[in-house]
């Protein structure tokens, strides 16, 4: 074989290893990956090999009721060895969406992880949410502390949420059109009571068309709140990808409860919640 075959052959092989690596870390070299990687690495200057120190962890395949409060009388939580099964009511009304917070409240930058599968199939039009500190807008009777007018929440209705809570929001395997697989969106928001609703509370970008969430498929999220940042991983088998917010207008959020919202149609499976803070 003379070198020029082998040189071809070489540039081939190069080639084909760029295609598959391309197909298995989606987007791992955007602004986006390095954003995260400064996050999760790079949080503090110093010479600690571990950044985070957890703080709180949930297998969820035991007894929720000890770390969690549910918002919602029609929604069900069942838990097993694969996980806890959150089931929406079927029918598209305020009493069939649910919210399972945390106990716990959670103070500065947070580092939030969690296994995620989709379990339904046709969404109806309800998403899945992700509540990042959440706290009452202070005006009576919604206080600081959700946990004091949970009754007002047992029919769960989303301007409770949008126009009572402060809290960063994240909409994920959510299909505006309830018959496509594949036309889904990643959306941010920082909620504003009082306000106007749910108006100029996006958080820019949007995600389109991410490739995730086919039901049945286990993901893992990692995501971080610094300061006036978010950043997101999400990855399965076939793909990791990578996604990023900045709150460069509205007022920072600093501390309260994680939730867990599923919209009405929505059943979704969870499994190994954790949460970690900035080790000192």
């Amino acid at each position: 074989m003379n070198t020029d075959r082998i040189t071809l052959l070489l540039i081939l092989c190069l080639a084909i290893t760029a295609c598959v690596t391309t197909k298995n870390s989606k987007t791992s070299n955007t602004p986006d990956f390095i954003s995260f990687k400064e996050a999760d690495d790079m949080l503090f200057k110093d010479a600690d090999a571990r950044k985070w120190r957890e703080v709180f962890h949930d297998p969820l395949t035991g007894n929720w009721k000890q770390q969690w409060t549910l918002d919602g009388e029609v929604a069900t939580a069942v838990t097993g060895s694969e996980g806890i099964d959150l089931t929406a009511g079927k029918e598209r009304k305020d009493s069939d969406h649910m919210v399972l917070w945390t106990k716990d409240e959670f103070e500065g930058d947070v580092k939030i992880e969690y296994e995620f599968t989709r379990l339904d199939t046709v969404s109806g039009g309800g998403v899945n949410i992700l509540y990042i500190q959440a706290t009452g807008s202070g005006q009576q009777p919604y206080k600081k502390d959700i946990a004091k007018w949970a009754e007002l929440r047992r029919e769960p209705a989303m301007k409770l949420y949008y126009d009572r809570m402060n809290t960063y929001h994240i909409s994920y395997s959510a299909y505006p059109n309830n018959e496509s697989t594949t036309d889904d969106y990643i959306r941010a928001r920082r909620y504003m009571p009082h306000k106007t609703g749910l108006k100029d509370s996006d958080l820019k970008p949007d995600y389109f068309k991410s490739g995730f969430f086919q039901s049945g498929v286990p993901h893992k999220f990692t995501v971080i709140k610094k300061d006036r940042d978010i950043y997101m991983r999400i990855s399965n088998a076939q793909q990791t990808s990578y996604f990023h917010w900045h709150n460069d207008k509205l007022p920072i959020i600093t501390e309260g409860r994680i939730g867990l919202r599923l919209m009405w149609t929505r059943a979704s499976r969870f499994k190994n919640f954790k949460v970690s803070v900035p080790r000192k």
